[in-house]
């Protein structure tokens, strides 16, 4: 007998957005009752383990695919032992969008191989799967947030690794398993996000759009209009363009 497979599609706030009638079929809750909700709102209950839900936690908030074993209640107030994998899905422009969990009763299938349950990652066996990546990560992000360090058009894997007193090629994975892409994405995100804003502040409009480029972090024009068009699908005149095309609309709404 094939084994009931819950699927659960959450936001990127981890509010449920979709379930399958094996979730259904699992734990008794209908989609109606679940949307909207996080699932721990909805399945954990006073068995729950805290450790469980504490490792569950630090793997959502540093964006990786883990697996986990959990206690949680079906409708009914029935307990179960749950095995889970989740993963987190990003777009075309590596933002993150949504998890996707797949969970299964474990008494049901025992030691079974289940595919989707299965993952290969090839940081597996490296330490990054522990909380020290996740703690660079956010120490790099913290930098780039708050420091504005992506400001620096020099700023580079040597000279972050030397800042962040680690090596290059740990700080790579970690930048690779944590946010899904290289190094040099991940700081041009920073850049593009700067950018966009200072593209629609009326202030700045006598600088050029290599000026603001340089005012961001790049270092020529057309790297600039290739990230820009990469990660927004847009080029910077259009995106403005379009800005303005909206607010003209909003404001003729208003009238």
């Amino acid at each position: 007998m094939i084994p009931y497979i819950a699927v659960i599609v959450t936001d990127s706030e981890r509010k449920i957005q979709w379930v399958n009638d094996d979730f259904t079929h699992l734990t008794g809750y209908s989609f109606q009752e679940v949307i909207g909700k996080k699932p721990g709102e909805v399945l954990q209950g006073a068995a729950t383990e805290p450790e469980a839900v504490k490792r569950i936690r630090k793997g959502l908030e540093g964006h990786i695919p883990f697996k986990e074993e959990i206690t949680n209640y079906r409708k009914n107030g029935e307990p179960y032992l749950c095995r889970l994998v989740i993963h987190p899905i990003y777009n075309e422009h590596n933002v993150l969008t949504n998890f996707i969990a797949f969970e299964v009763d474990v008494e049901k299938v025992g030691d079974k191989e289940i595919p989707l349950l299965e993952f290969k990652n090839k940081y597996q066996s490296s330490s990054l799967k522990g909380e020290d990546g996740i703690e660079l990560f956010n120490r790099l992000k913290s930098m780039m947030q708050e420091g504005r360090y992506y400001l620096d058009p020099k700023l580079s894997l040597k000279s972050l690794s030397d800042t962040l007193k680690t090596n290059t090629k740990y700080l790579s994975q970690v930048v690779n398993l944590h946010y899904g892409d290289n190094l040099q994405v991940f700081i041009n995100r920073y850049r593009i996000e700067d950018a966009k804003g200072k593209l629609l502040r009326d202030e700045l409009s006598n600088l050029t759009l290599y000026g603001i480029a340089m005012q961001c972090g790049f270092k020529n024009k057309s790297t600039f209009y290739k990230v820009f068009k990469q990660m927004t699908g847009k080029t910077p005149q259009e995106f403005i363009r379009d800005h303005k095309k909206k607010e003209f609309m909003r404001k003729a709404r208003t009238l």
